[in-house]
């Protein structure tokens, strides 16, 4: 794989900053005077920093635990906290309910068409106390599983709580699946529960839902009751008996006051959150109560410093785990969660910057994809709006390239506060490797691996390396790590742990630099090998979206009887550009000088659009399928299967 270009320090925290920082503060707490040394002996001594970390939260248990970690079943079947008994409803809700932050804004809600949703703590707890009830007069039993399928609501959140509060396991779907993908994951879990709406409206447009629910629902013989919020009020099919009314099951049920959160061990089973495999059914990732929000509020205070009174919008989907982790972590921390049910470019290519502004929130989370395309519609959006409340910017769902980084960094931060890069995953519970608010920071960097995180960059041999490409992988358990995966044990055992003995691969090559800080090149199922060479697709598509008629790309390896693999790329260019064999062929030497002439692509391909999933990250393996005429797998997760058809046809 070809060297790292390392980009000059961008930012540097002030003294101020530092001081301020959580991360500081929890180092102040226990006597580290250096980052480096925090990272060492949370991983040496992972029973001490958990314990810290608890406590540092302020997470509640109604039974201390009587220790930490149980490895007596293996690293890869850790259990956290035995002997305790806790639910997380407790301390997302209860804590904030004993002075002032009761009334403070936990969600604030704005739905595309410009509505806006305010819901203190105190009246949060109302509602997920009477939805609570509710699901408890449906029969709804600790442990059932209930899916929602619902658009960004302050709904979704209640529903989330509710069943947190019941022992319930929370089923979340991206809001814009159709039947089938509903329905494979109702039946692989055995719903019995489905919470969905009437509908929602994206770029102006009403999108149905109930009926999609409804088809689901008719495959799915699991489920025994619908429960539907009424979002846009739009009339809709009934089932009697089977269908109930969101408003009506919670008029029924009272003030909720009386809806007491379940005593449960730590490792019950919280959410049941579905990835897309490459081939064959999704995985189904198990998190417990102690597991995912823990992860969670640790990340968003060492990584992103969010702390009580933040207002904190990361645009994401309940379906993507950004969704339960901006809903979890907020609530413990006290903070306000801003939810976004629409588009970020409707009615208008500055809709977040108007967000941002107008709610004053302090960090903001994006995708690497957004931002390209947001780029598009212009330099000088965000620069109309009062960004001053932002504290730090965040961005996660695949590999940055340099220029939309600093496009963010300088247009929406102004250059003055970090762009916290995070990556990790569903399975993970949140990041594996972050930024903070007390290293310097490079274009792509991250500060290192999250406090508590054995992260390390390993050869073919499993040997730790610096300064070279290598697999990312983590060498101690930690709470946020799946249960594995439900109904397949050996399913969890072979994706992760069967590489190196008792060793979490993750599937990500990674890169530490001399100065400490790591990047991450990409899926190590999408190198590319040429000749012998491995190649990462983000070091040939920061390439070429350097180029200033490229708006987007991905770069795939494709059989050469030769060479093993040949590069080729697909292109989507920006508004207003035309493509032509002379740009292509400009591309291909921008590569070759780049990256070396033994990588100069076989072929540069322009496509209207990429295929990419809800979360906005682009599908590789896609691509490449459809372009060699393969099965392409799981499309469940797919959000514009327009773009299938043109890389067929560029194939044709």
């Amino acid at each position: 794989m070809q060297p790292i270009a390392i980009g000059d320090v961008i930012w540097e925290p002030t003294p101020e900053v530092i001081e301020r920082s959580r991360l500081r503060r929890f180092m102040d707490q226990h006597g580290i005077a250096a980052w480096e040394a925090l990272l060492e002996r949370s991983t040496s001594d992972p029973e001490w920093f958990w314990d810290a970390v608890v406590r540092d939260l302020d997470i509640r248990f109604r039974r201390p635990y009587d220790r930490v970690l149980d490895l007596s079943q293996g690293v890869q079947w850790a259990r956290w906290f035995p002997g305790g008994e806790m639910n997380i409803a407790d301390s997302c809700l209860e804590k904030w309910l004993e002075g002032p932050s009761a009334e403070r804004t936990a969600i604030l809600w704005e739905g595309e068409p410009g509505e806006v949703r305010r819901l203190t703590y105190r009246e949060l707890r109302t509602e997920v106390g009477r939805f609570t009830e509710a699901l408890r007069g449906l029969g709804v039993e600790r442990g059932d599983r209930v899916a929602l399928f619902m658009p960004m609501t302050p709904e979704v959140a209640i529903a989330t709580l509710a069943c947190a509060s019941l022992g319930a396991v929370v089923l979340p779907l991206f809001s814009g699946y159709g039947a089938g993908a509903i329905s494979s994951r109702l039946n692989d879990a055995e719903a019995a529960v489905l919470v969905c709406a009437d509908g929602f409206y994206r770029r102006g447009q009403v999108m149905p839902m109930k009926e999609s629910a409804d088809q689901a629902v008719a495959s799915a013989p699991s489920v025994r009751h619908v429960v539907m919020f009424r979002r846009v009020g739009r009339e809709v099919p009934w089932t009697a008996g089977r269908d109930h009314d969101w408003a009506e099951l919670i008029e029924s049920a009272g003030d909720g006051s009386g809806a007491e959160h379940q005593n449960l061990e730590p490792e019950s089973p919280l959410l049941l959150i579905y990835t897309s495999g490459t081939t064959g059914k999704p995985k189904g990732a198990i998190h417990v109560h102690a597991g995912f929000p823990l992860k969670a509020a640790q990340d968003m205070a060492h990584g992103f410093d969010v702390g009580e009174g933040d207002v904190v919008f990361w645009y994401t989907d309940i379906g993507w785990m950004m969704g339960p982790w901006l809903i979890l972590g907020s609530l413990l921390h006290g903070a306000t969660m801003v939810l976004y049910e629409g588009t970020p470019d409707t009615p208008g290519p500055d809709r977040l910057w108007r967000m941002v502004a107008e709610h004053r929130v302090t960090m903001l989370g994006v995708s690497p994809t957004l931002i390209r395309a947001l780029m598009g519609a212009g330099a000088e959006l965000p620069g109309r709006h009062d960004l001053s409340s932002l504290r730090v910017l965040g961005g996660t769902g695949e590999p940055w390239n340099p220029e939309p980084f600093l496009w963010y960094f300088q247009q929406v931060g102004g250059g003055r506060i970090p762009v916290v890069n995070y990556t990790g995953g569903t399975e993970i519970s949140g990041g594996i490797l972050c930024g903070n608010v007390i290293r310097p920071l490079r274009p792509c960097s991250f500060a290192g691996p999250l406090p508590g995180m054995a992260a390390e960059v390993l050869d073919d041999q499993g040997r730790s390396v610096r300064e070279e490409v290598g697999e990312l992988a983590i060498r101690r358990p930690w709470p946020g790590m799946t249960r594995g995966f439900w109904g397949s044990r050996d399913r969890y055992l072979e994706a992760y742990w069967s590489r190196f003995p008792d060793v979490w691969v993750h599937g990500d090559w990674a890169y530490v630099a001399e100065d400490g800080l790591w990047y991450v090149l990409g899926r190590s199922d999408d190198t590319i090998k040429v000749a012998g060479k491995r190649l990462g697709p983000a070091e040939v598509e920061s390439v070429l979206v350097g180029h200033p008629a490229v708006a987007e790309s991905a770069a795939v390896g494709v059989p050469d009887e030769l060479k093993g693999e040949v590069v080729v790329c697909f292109v989507v260019l920006r508004a207003g550009m035309e493509s032509s064999a002379v740009l292509a062929e400009e591309l291909k030497d921008l590569v070759a000088g780049a990256l070396g002439k033994p990588l100069r692509p076989r072929a540069v391909e322009f496509v209207g659009e990429l295929p990419k999933t809800r979360n906005a990250k682009i599908l590789r393996r896609v691509v490449k399928a459809v372009y060699l005429g393969l099965e392409p797998g799981d499309l469940s997760s797919l959000e514009n299967p327009t773009a299938l058809e043109a890389i067929g046809a560029v194939r044709g």
